[in-house]
Order: structure tokens, then sequence, then C-alpha cells
């Protein structure tokens, strides 16, 4: 018998929560300082100052999180949907929609949502365990981005992705995502041994988000069997 009714509920609603958090963070970039569109925000040092005090408000600071302050505890939460600039903002939304469709189908609305919320907020902590005394500020969904990678990588190790691979002249290649994810961690790994606890890409928060995402995969669904959409996912290999 086939489930019509289930079908049809999937069709209207869609991976809603990913094309939520999408329209969320695209949205709190676009009203913030960041995106340089409000004219209320001023222009030149100005505008650099609101930037400033804009992240210190929204976003991580490992010196103030581990000191256990409620407001301080609480900034992870915020900092998932502030973004730094629109290659950081467009990187990890392309990302989120490439993987997280499929990975919303598999585990559910309501699961999806609180997994891409728990891994984030640990990601950003497990940074700043590793970086106590920084004043740095992080923000970013890049953390829950990667849970959802890893997730993936243990869901749909088959599904073929379509990648841009930069040394290859940006040719559209297909691969299994094993392979595409399997490298991307790599990558990530390598430049987090070379990063400090400056500005830059946190790329240990990377690291733990994914390390997250698979292992809540792999503990969750282990034993199941999950087939992988006929048709391919399409996007990057490099965030």
């Amino acid at each position: 018998m086939i489930d019509w009714r289930g079908a049809l509920r999937r069709t209207v609603t869609g991976p809603s929560v990913t094309y939520g958090v999408i329209g969320v963070c695209a949205l709190v970039f676009v009203l913030g300082p960041a995106s340089g569109l409000r004219a209320s925000y001023g222009s030149g040092d100005a505008l650099i100052t609101a930037q400033s005090t804009y992240f210190r408000r929204w976003g991580v600071i490992p010196a103030d999180l581990l000191s256990g302050s409620l407001p301080a505890l609480l900034t992870p939460l915020s900092a998932l949907f502030v973004h730094g600039n629109w290659l950081h903002l467009l990187g990890n939304m392309l990302f989120l929609f490439v993987f997280g469709a499929m990975a919303e189908e598999r585990m559910g609305h309501i699961r999806f949502g609180v997994f891409y919320v728990v891994c984030g907020y640990l990601a950003l902590a497990g940074y700043a365990l590793a970086h106590a005394d920084s004043g740095q500020t992080l923000v970013g969904a890049s953390g829950a981005v990667s849970g959802v990678l890893g997730a993936f990588l243990y869901l749909f190790p088959r599904a073929r992705v379509t990648s841009l691979f930069p040394f290859l002249f940006f040719l559209p290649l297909r691969f299994p995502a094993w392979i595409v994810l399997v490298f991307w961690f790599a990558l990530q790994w390598l430049a987090a041994r070379g990063a400090g606890s400056g500005p830059g890409v946190a790329y240990l928060a990377h690291l733990v988000g994914f390390a997250l995402g698979f292992l809540y995969a792999w503990a969750r669904y282990r034993g199941i069997r999950v087939k992988a959409p006929a048709a391919a996912t399409e996007g990057e290999g490099q965030p």
C-alpha cells in the first residue's frame, strides 16, 4: 500500500527547518552591520565600531563563556545565526542547503532542529575550552553545519555529490559523499593544526561539530539501513 498522505506531507513541508534556518540567518545578516546595507550603522570607522560591538554582544567570547555567567552561556545560541561577512554566510548556507535537506528528512523536523542547535552549541563550546583565555569573538553556523556534514557522512555515504575543486580548475565532478566529506574533514584538520586563537576561521569548531554529528548518527541509526535517494546532491567540495 502506498502512503499517499505521508508522501504529500513530505512534499508540502519539505526540509522546513533547513530552509527556516537559512532564512533566519540571511535576515539577521541583512539587518545587521556586517552586511553594510543599512545606512543607520554609518560608514568607515563608525561601521567598523558598530560591527565590533555587534559581534561582541551576540558572539561567543571564550573567556566570558567559561566564566559561567548566564548571558555568556546563551551566546553560542545567538552566535549560530550571526555571520561575519557575505562569504561566511553564503558558504555556510550553501553547505546547509546541500546536505541539510536529506539529513532533516531522515531525522525528522524536530529532531533535526534540536540536533542542529546542540551540535552548534557544543562545537562553539569546544572551541572555547581549547582557547580558554581568548578574547576574540566567535560567530557563525559553521559548527552546526559541520555537524550536519558529519551526520550526512554516516547516513548517506554513497550519495553522489557534484563538487567543485579549485585545483582541478573548478570542473564539476561527481563523487560519493564519503570521499568529499572525508577530504573536507582532512582539510579542516590540517588547517586547525596551523591555526591559533586569533581572528580567522575556527577550524577546531568545524572538527568538533563534524565529530559530534557523525557520532550522533552512528549511535542513533546504527544498524538501520538508510537508502540514498537516486537524485544526486550538489555542492562545493570546500567551505
